[in-house]
């Protein structure tokens, strides 16, 4: 028999990057006391991952629960990047409702329109937080009509669409039920929440179903599961038994839960329906696995994952410089770390071995962050240019399709349109709010993305704001022009030189500074033209005992252009690889020697 509890709530927090879903939450927890009044705060405490703190982004879906006036909220941050969609989908599967949070001044956004078309799918209850009320570009009602816009166009059920909206500063910690509310609190939303989100149901007496929707790791503890109790009632040192995606029924013993409140861990020793626990002593589990009854398993429908749309290899570093600065270099050490980060990345794919590895993902951004994390961690290797995955449909190759949003000053319109036009892009939508920036919608091939983000950020001087997508598939549509000019090739090893840099800088853009080891086959910088052009960068000026009126002249340098990895990843073409180590990220040709190439 289903019972509802009543004194439960599991709401997930879904919104398009920068809008303030994890600032919202730290307001949360300072009025809900759940820290000590002389406790130090850091800002954004939900963002643990140092990476996520740098970026200002959350990559992770994480668990959190506040308590207001005798009722429990459980909390999901969901990130807000299209390329972390898989954290999104599975952290929506723990929950009753969602708070859609959306920015006062830009409106819904692509993966706005995203996380709440999944949200709709799994019939869950909305309710709409318009935040950033106080930015003096607010356009409150225009964002509210987007957004039922939005709703309308997602066909939201007739009870979705009488959705209450609460209008808040989160940084400030305040909400209101109308712009013009004296309210100083954020009573108003945890009211909200209380009233409109529905308490969990759910059988205590049924047969046990806890599913899981995310994975943690401890040394101590080995994996540590979190997910969700369905049904029936889970107690600490109960025999169990997991039922695994390939069908096959694994018994084990609980060995540890927890709840979250806070940013701690509380132990708890027993758990009923719509409780969100994280349980350890289960090993080898993994998301979208359930827990059941020993002896009458019943297993939860699958959590579906969007499949991959970009891959890249990554392999172990074989430039001259191999081992000098990282710890992790070995092919084994490679494997055992993507075999690690598969343990909880769901929509990663790793393919290959044993040398070279096809890493397979969302997007640029995701593969980006784990090369990122695995540099940070004393890894060395190198990755290759990325690449689109096709699919065969009725015997014709289709890609990846993505919706790309861009907002530029008006001035820009026209250098934007061109550049999407040269990749392949068709524009399906132009608005402009009348505040001097205009919005373009295009619908274009996902490899027409692979670099687009440095040049475009060139040519609108910093200002364009992009956003992108996945849409579907579409027939191949052709080649689409990548880099149009060559690069300088170092043809010895040595250090760079003042005198040499000088010499060759109107050749092209320099990559190093004076003084930087080199070695034959490194990328120095980016040829003018369209050929690569071999050169002696670490030539030495020579000396002679003649004075010459010229010889005193100081030589002005042009600062090089510091790649960072993002950058390096869309530089690069087919025939190169970007070797990343713990201190440096160079470029360089697969085949180094010149007279091979």
């Amino acid at each position: 028999m289903n019972v509802s509890n009543p004194n439960l709530r599991n709401i997930a927090i879904i919104a398009h990057v920068d809008h303030g879903k994890t600032t919202l939450v730290d307001s949360m927890f300072k009025q809900s006391g759940i820290y000590r009044s002389n406790e130090t705060v850091q800002d954004r405490a939900m963002d643990s991952n140092e990476l996520e703190r740098e970026r200002g982004i959350t990559i992770l879906s994480k668990t959190t629960g506040v308590r207001y006036h005798g009722v429990k909220i459980n909390i999901v941050d969901t990130p807000g990047h299209s390329d972390f969609g898989g954290e999104v989908e599975r952290a929506l599967k723990l929950v009753d409702g969602v708070m859609l949070l959306v920015d006062a001044s830009e409106g819904p956004l692509p993966q706005t329109r995203y996380v709440l078309s999944k949200a709709l799918e799994q019939g869950l209850t909305p309710i709409v937080v318009i935040n950033k009320i106080d930015r003096p570009d607010a356009r409150i009602q225009e964002v509210l009509n987007e957004v039922f816009d939005l709703f309308i166009d997602l066909d939201a059920a007739e009870e979705q669409l009488e959705f209450p909206i609460v209008y808040t500063i989160a940084r400030d910690g305040i909400a209101k039920l109308s712009p013009e509310d004296p309210s100083e609190t954020l009573e108003p939303l945890f009211e909200a929440i209380v009233k409109y989100i529905p308490p969990p149901e759910g059988d205590p007496d049924g047969i046990l179903q806890f599913q899981v929707a995310n994975l943690d790791y401890s040394d101590y503890l080995g994996r540590i599961a979190i997910g969700r109790v369905f049904q029936g009632t889970l107690r600490q040192g109960d025999e169990v038994s997991v039922c695994r995606l390939d069908g096959q029924v694994h018994k084990t013993k609980i060995t540890r839960m927890y709840s979250f409140e806070g940013l701690k861990r509380v132990d708890e020793t027993v758990a009923t329906p719509g409780d969100i626990l994280a349980i350890s002593g289960v090993e080898g589990i993994t998301i979208g696995e359930t827990v059941s009854h020993p002896d009458t398993p019943k297993a939860m429908p699958k959590i579906r994952i969007d499949e991959p749309t970009i891959g890249m290899v990554f392999t172990i570093n074989t430039s001259p410089f191999a081992g000098r600065e990282g710890q992790w270099v070995t092919s084994r050490n490679l494997r055992d770390r993507l075999d690690k980060e598969l343990l909880t990345n769901v929509s990663l794919k790793v393919e290959g071995g044993p040398d070279a590895f096809q890493v397979m993902g969302r997007g640029e951004l995701q593969l980006a962050i784990l090369i990122e994390m695995m540099r940070r961690e004393g890894f060395e290797l190198m990755v290759g240019k990325p690449q689109i995955l096709t699919k065969e449909i009725d015997g014709k190759v289709h890609e990846p399709l993505e919706l790309l949003v861009v907002d530029v000053p008006e001035q820009y319109v026209g250098v934007v349109i061109e550049k999407m036009g040269m990749r392949k892009g068709k524009m399906s939508k132009m608005v402009n709010h009348g505040s001097g920036r205009v919005r373009l919608e295009f619908q274009v091939p996902s490899r027409g993305l692979i670099g687009l983000r440095s040049e475009m950020l060139t040519d609108t001087k910093g200002t364009a704001i992009m956003n992108s997508l996945f849409q579907g598939y579409m027939e191949w549509q052709g080649d689409i022009p990548m880099r149009p000019t060559g690069a300088l090739v170092a043809d010895r090893a040595g250090s760079t030189t003042g005198y040499a840099i000088f010499n060759l800088q109107e050749r092209g853009e320099m990559f190093i500074a004076p003084g930087t080891d080199v070695y034959e086959g490194m990328l120095v910088g980016e040829n003018s033209r369209t050929d690569d052009l071999v050169v002696n960068i670490v030539k030495e000026k020579k000396l002679t005992n003649m004075r010459s009126s010229s010889a005193d002249e100081a030589i002005r340098l042009v600062p090089p252009r510091l790649l960072n990895l993002e950058q390096a990843i869309e530089f690069i073409n087919e025939d190169e690889w970007v070797e990343v180590t713990p201190k440096s990220i160079r470029l360089r040709k697969k085949i180094l020697k010149a007279n091979q190439r």
